[in-house]
């Protein structure tokens, strides 16, 4: 019996590992989101079947469609709401093209009506309420039909679509997956792969041309999906849109700055000769700005990354102005790009500092306490 135990406290532990801790719903997040919509399928479908309610099917259509691309925390607080209103004028206006055909008697004016509903909805699908135009259009065909159901149908089809809102919007926060989290564990992805090439280049061993291009067309790509989760991150903690475009902003001119260097020592290794002390001196500046994005201590972390950097602050300069690890006969083109990388990444380093304190989402202390607990 206790051999039959312990596997299930392992496995109970485990999850509750996956569950607590924010870089497993980040690495699991797929899962997690599955487990989510599949559960939230079968709630609606019990639901519906449960209490005999008729076109049950359309609670589950609603679901999906209002949970299943939906992933982070942050899409959910601006969303629901857009959800919702999109729904319920769906499903008046599907009420009012069903009564219209019961009192007129007209079905060629109730397709005109209902096309000029979804021509409507057509317009505004393009703008800032794109998202509720084009649900309300997808409800007026669920409630509505083609204009031939009746008004029993209708409400009974408007019941349904607010039970999947009701189920949709209560496994949307059931297991949060929080953008926050997965923009600071890709920047960080990103700035130890930095870190990677940096010392690679100072070691005098630069990225082959096939490895480069593979390189930095992964780092490109994490930099995209760090662009698309800053509207979730700025919703989710108290840090402005214009900060996180600095951010990235910074990020990226790091990413094209050692671009030029990998290319550059890879065509003249005798560049960046003598100069791999400030090499490993940035590689511990991005190693340490990873740390502080994967582990988010607001104690150590932040007081690390505000901290002056060893051999960078007041660092010492030849008569000419030049720096002292890098020789006076360096090609001027390269030496400027590196010292330009050395700038990004220092700057990089500050903005982060300034913003470590708003890392933390608020009311996930679970998650906080779990993460200090792992170091």
């Amino acid at each position: 019996m206790i051999n039959r135990v312990r596997p299930l406290r392992w496995l109970a532990a485990s999850l509750a590992s996956v569950v607590v801790s924010p870089y497993y719903r980040y690495r699991h997040a797929s899962v997690l989101h599955a487990f989510r919509v599949g559960m939230a399928m079968l709630v609606s479908i019990l639901v519906t079947t449960g209490i005999h309610v008729p076109n049950g099917i359309w609670a589950s259509v609603t679901v999906l469609v209002v949970i299943g691309g939906l992933q982070h925390h942050g899409n959910i607080r601006k969303k629901a709401a857009d959800r919702a209103l999109g729904t319920m004028l769906g499903a008046l206006v599907g009420l009012l093209l069903i009564m219209q055909l019961h009192v007129i008697g007209s079905m060629p004016l109730t397709y005109v009506l209902m096309a000029i509903a979804a021509g409507v909805c057509g317009y505004y699908a393009i703008g800032q309420a794109g998202y509720i135009a084009l649900l309300t259009a997808i409800t007026i065909c669920i409630v509505a039909g083609h204009g031939d159901s009746t008004i029993d149908t209708g409400l009974w089809r408007t019941l349904n679509v607010m039970i999947g809102i009701a189920v949709a919007l209560a496994f949307s926060f059931a297991l949060p997956l929080y953008a926050t989290y997965s923009w600071r564990y890709l920047l960080a992805r990103n700035l130890r792969e930095c870190a990677r090439i940096r010392a690679r280049i100072a070691r005098g061993r630069p990225l082959d041309v096939e490895a480069h291009v593979a390189a930095f067309a992964a780092l490109n790509a994490r930099l995209v999906k760090l662009r698309s989760l800053m509207p979730s991150v700025a919703k989710e903690v108290d840090i402005p849109v214009k900060r996180l475009e600095a951010i990235q902003r910074l990020h990226r001119s790091t990413l094209s700055a050692l671009e030029m260097m990998s290319t550059s020592a890879a065509m003249h290794p005798e560049v960046l000769r003598g100069a791999e002390n400030e090499g490993y001196t940035e590689r511990a500046v991005l190693l340490r700005m990873a740390r502080a994005l994967r582990f988010g201590s607001e104690s150590r972390a932040g007081e690390r990354l505000a901290a002056p950097v060893p051999g960078r602050d007041g660092e010492a300069t030849s008569e000419s102005g030049e720096r002292a690890g890098v020789p006076d006969d360096a090609l001027p083109g390269p030496r400027w790009i590196a010292e330009w990388f050395a700038e990004q990444v220092d700057a990089l380093r500050a903005l982060l500092a300034d913003t470590e304190r708003h890392w933390h989402i608020e009311g996930d202390a679970a998650a906080r306490a779990q993460m200090r607990s792992r170091r």
